[in-house]
């Protein structure tokens, strides 16, 4: 039997208004899928750093044994091939999207017999238990949410991810002036990603739930400081 999506709670989540109204284009409709479902294409959107990115995230994830291992929303690429190959034999991943048709197209990635758990859940209300989680991975995620969704998000994943657990996220980030994509990049994120601006404006750590109790928080920043990388110690 290959890789089925399932619904823990057993109702099925509703695709969220934001969703439908700004990413249509990019994640609901099937021809996005078979559009964007391109290594070469999601490598060029992020002009030539996917690898340089996915690597770095998954070099800060834990890869020991018995780990419970979450992936918050499908990736276009090869990034959940690359952690399952990365992970140790035996260790539980599961991935959790909204949408059924990204769940899908990820079953179609992975070899049926990956044990990849593919979750259809909303991240702004996770249907997991508090600490169900020993570390959780969020790649440019938050910049598609706005910003009830984005600390909803923030607040759940800390919430399922138990003490002594960790939390990656790679996102947008303001760059450097003198970098030459940042007035590119204005035109892009202002025409197709009205939300991400908020990361140029804002530190991610500012939408943390108040009094989150963290050991520790770390960001780095990449390609001129477009992108950021950060990791959560709980």
């Amino acid at each position: 039997m290959g890789t089925q999506t399932r619904c823990i709670d057993g109702e099925p989540p509703a695709v969220p208004d934001y969703l439908t109204e700004t990413y249509w284009w990019a994640y609901i409709d099937p021809r996005a899928v078979y559009i964007f479902e391109r290594q070469w294409l999601v490598n060029l959107i992020l002009w030539g750093n996917f690898g340089r990115l996915r690597d770095a995230a998954l070099a800060r994830l834990d890869c020991g044994n018995d780990l419970r291992t979450l992936q918050v929303a499908c990736v276009y690429g090869d990034l959940t091939a690359r952690l399952l190959g990365r992970l140790a034999d035996g260790v539980q991943l599961d991935v959790l999207d909204v949408l059924p048709v990204q769940l899908a197209n990820l079953a179609r990635k992975l070899p049926a017999d990956s044990g990849v758990g593919l979750i259809h859940g909303n991240s702004a209300d996770m249907p997991f238990e508090p600490g169900h989680y020993d570390q959780a991975l969020l790649f440019f995620l938050l910049h598609e949410q706005p910003e009830t969704v984005r600390r909803a998000t923030l607040a759940e994943t800390l919430r399922v991810v138990k003490p002594g657990g960790r939390i990656v996220m790679v996102d947008y980030h303001r760059p450097d002036r003198s970098n030459p994509v940042y007035w590119p990049m204005v035109g892009v994120l202002r025409t197709l990603e009205p939300y991400a601006l908020d990361l140029w404006k804002t530190e991610i750590a500012a939408w943390l739930p108040a009094g989150a109790c963290l050991k520790s928080l770390t960001k780095e920043t990449l390609f001129g400081g477009l992108y950021q990388l950060i990791t959560i110690e709980v």
